[in-house]
């Protein structure tokens, strides 16, 4: 799993990132809440500007209709009437509040008001003398009052009318009191002259109810236009910024989610080599060791610590140190990949842990993996800063679950084994369990042998005979490889085949085998003895070898013996790891004329199909199955009908370790075409099986 999906993942099983930190998520900008909320109020605003100004402008206007008229109607009043009652104005100066009330001349002047006011909306008039007092009005009740302070009163008597508007007013009209109506009041100079200084007020109410009413119907009408206008704009611009929102919802998102996975990542890794840390590699771990239970198989967790890497912080500082602990970090990354877990546990320590370790191979597989590692670490100095550092490593093995069931447990088995490590020096490693460490030696020691085996030419080939049935002569012989160790004797294959093929001996081994055998053959052949095949087992690592066929073919003529004399034996496992390339490699061995066996058939998992398609000379019948012959019926079936199918594919059958004449006759029975085993001869040296053949023939 990639680190981003990984850090996603915990991100859906965790909750955000912020959540996983102990804080709480940031609340996401709305755009269509915010929209919503501010293009109303919006809407109210610019509604309320519109009515205030409509009302405004057209009371304005109304106010300056209304004062016209009364400005007229004034003028006729002081043209008309004035000139009768115009003493009276000016001598009420003297009278009482009272006496002005019951005076004769006001029923004259409400007479003559009334009769010039007929048919027009006035429906009230006050008359001021110049010091402002109220000489007239149609409100008895209102004779006699002082507006001298009134500012329509001051703006009048100075020459200038001046109206305002009073609603839902109360008053006493000319003949009645009326209630709720709407009405402007109009201070008007009274003057004959326009030139001649006023010589009172005139005060005109006039009832404009019925405007008033249609300024409030019209007002009524364009504030639905303005609100369905609105509403349409609203509206569509509502659904633009909803799908701004969205969109801007999914990128909030998007982003979140990036961010949240750049700090879960943050957080599971160091930030100094980009490794997971000890919080992830625990957590990591534990998946790990919970499969590998479940599945009863071994993992190893490797701790590496960087020898003398506290010399370089201190020598060289701190920059040059890091620097080191990131290359190095890159070097096990780049090394082991796929289920493979490697992390960074602080300071100078990294964890390698290595999935599925087979049981049979565990200790090679695992010093394998040791060493790929001291390699990876060493084997190029790091360049910092002009400078070439080599770097070694010490490392500590605990393996599951045989030092430790749980994370905390294997850790701690490292650690330990990592400590041991660096006490024996520099670029060393160790197991926590001294069985693990004395079989990890005992392998080492093994492989150091082996090498000085081959330039000491240490090696042994015995050969073993195989015998026809038909005529019961010795018709070939296998080569079987032998170590004279110096200290621990002969030794056979199964003490030291298994290291040399995981130490990459095996081919250089081969070669040896090959070599010794066609020499040996050369040899036999000048003493006398008759023609018989030599079989040469090859591993699947030497056959892959793209050198196999030119050395086959050199060292046939080194030996100048002929080709039907060599006869290579391959095991079913290594010809079907790459079918194609194996029978490529095959037909152009049988064009040279070498023979071709395929051993150990039946305990791979070849098929038919697959068996028929092979330019082979011979079959041959795995011991496993002998071994049970003639009691098992199992294994008499496998051999019955492995004897069937090589045959019926033109093959020659040769059964392997047949000990007992049970054995033998069942082999017999079932049209076997030849045997080898200690029923007939041991595997014996090249001068022994030369004996055997001779007494043959004698």
């Amino acid at each position: 799993m990639s680190n981003a999906s990984a850090s996603l993942k915990i991100i859906r099983d965790h909750g955000p990132a912020s959540q996983l930190f102990g804080g709480q998520p940031a609340a996401r900008f709305r755009l269509l809440r915010y929209f919503s909320l501010t293009s109303l109020v919006g809407v109210l605003i610019v509604l309320a500007i519109l009515v205030y100004f409509y009302r405004f402008f057209a009371f304005e206007a109304l106010e300056q209709h209304e004062t016209q008229d009364n400005v007229a109607i004034t003028r006729i009043f002081a043209s008309t009437i004035w000139p009768k009652h115009s003493a009276y104005v000016k001598s009420s100066v003297t009278l009482s509040r009272e006496e002005l009330q019951h005076h004769p001349e006001v029923e004259n002047i409400r007479a003559d008001v009334v009769r010039q006011m007929y048919g027009l909306s006035v429906v009230k008039v006050k008359i001021y003398d110049l010091n402002g007092r109220t000489v007239f009005s149609t409100d008895l009740n209102q004779i006699g009052e002082d507006k001298s302070g009134n500012d329509g009163f001051i703006s009048a008597r100075a020459g200038s009318p001046v109206s305002e508007i009073t609603f839902r007013n109360q008053f006493a009209a000319f003949e009645k009191v009326i209630n709720d109506r709407n009405l402007i009041s109009t201070y008007i100079p009274i003057r004959t002259d326009d030139k001649k200084a006023p010589e009172g007020v005139f005060e005109v109410y006039s009832d404009v109810t019925e405007y008033v009413g249609e300024l409030e119907r019209a007002t009524y009408r364009i504030v639905g236009l303005v609100l369905a206008s609105l509403g349409l704009l609203y509206g569509f611009l509502f659904a633009i910024v909803r799908r701004a929102d969205q969109t801007i919802q999914a990128q909030s998102e998007e982003v979140d989610l990036a961010h949240q996975a750049v700090l879960v990542h943050q957080a599971m890794h160091d930030p100094l080599t980009g490794l997971p840390n000890r919080v992830s590699l625990s957590e990591r771990l534990d998946g790990m060791l919970r499969s590998m239970q479940r599945s009863g198989k071994k993992c190893a967790i490797l701790t590496i610590g960087l020898d003398g890497f506290k010399e370089i912080n201190d020598s060289l500082g701190h920059i040059v140190g890091d620097q080191v602990l990131k290359e190095v970090g890159h070097r096990l990354t780049e090394q082991f990949r796929g289920a493979d877990i490697t992390a960074r546990m602080g300071g100078d320590e990294f964890v390698v842990a290595i999935s599925e370790v087979g049981r049979a191979l565990e200790i090679e597989l695992i010093v394998q993996a040791v060493e790929r590692i001291q390699k990876v670490v060493s084997e190029q100095p790091i360049a910092v800063e002009a400078q070439a550092l080599t770097v070694t490593a010490s490392i500590g093995v605990a393996i599951f679950p045989d030092d430790g069931d749980d994370v905390l447990e294997l850790l701690k088995s490292a650690d330990n084994a990592l400590s041991h490590a660096k006490k024996r020096g520099r670029n060393s490693y160790q197991f926590h369990t001294a069985d693990m460490n004395s079989r990890a030696l005992g392998m080492l020691l093994i492989e150091s042998e082996l090498r000085q085996a081959l330039s000491e030419k240490q090696f042994l080939l015995y050969y073993q005979p195989q015998i026809e049935l038909r005529s019961g002569k010795v018709i070939g012989a296998e080569a079987l490889i032998r170590w004279q160790h110096p200290q621990r004797g002969l030794l056979s294959p199964a003490h030291f085949i298994p290291v040399a093929e995981e130490r990459s001996l095996i081919v250089a081994i081969g070669e040896w085998v090959l070599h010794e055998a066609c020499r040996q053959i050369r040899e036999w052949r000048q003493a006398g003895m008759a023609h018989i095949p030599i079989a040469v087992n090859l591993s699947a690592k030497h056959f892959n070898q793209k050198s196999l066929l030119p050395d086959v073919v050199q060292t046939l003529s080194d030996f100048g013996i002929p080709a039907n004399c060599l006869e290579l034996e391959l095991t079913e496992t290594s010809v079907m790891q790459d079918a194609d390339a194996t029978i490529a490699t095959m037909e152009r061995l049988k064009e040279v004329g070498v023979l071709l066996a395929l051993d150990d058939f039946g305990t791979g998992y070849s098929s038919l199909s697959q068996l028929k398609g092979l330019p082979l000379d011979s079959l041959k019948v795995d011991q496993s199955f002998v071994r049970g012959l003639p009691d098992d019926r199992d294994d008499l079936a496998i051999c019955t009908a492995v004897i069937a199918m090589g045959q019926a594919l033109g093959m020659n059958v040769i059964a392997e370790g047949v000990e007992t004449p049970e054995q033998l006759a069942v082999l017999r029975s079932l049209g076997c075409d030849q045997v080898q085993g200690y029923l007939f001869a041991k595997p014996m040296p090249a001068d022994e099986l030369l004996k055997f053949v001779m007494a043959q023939l004698a």
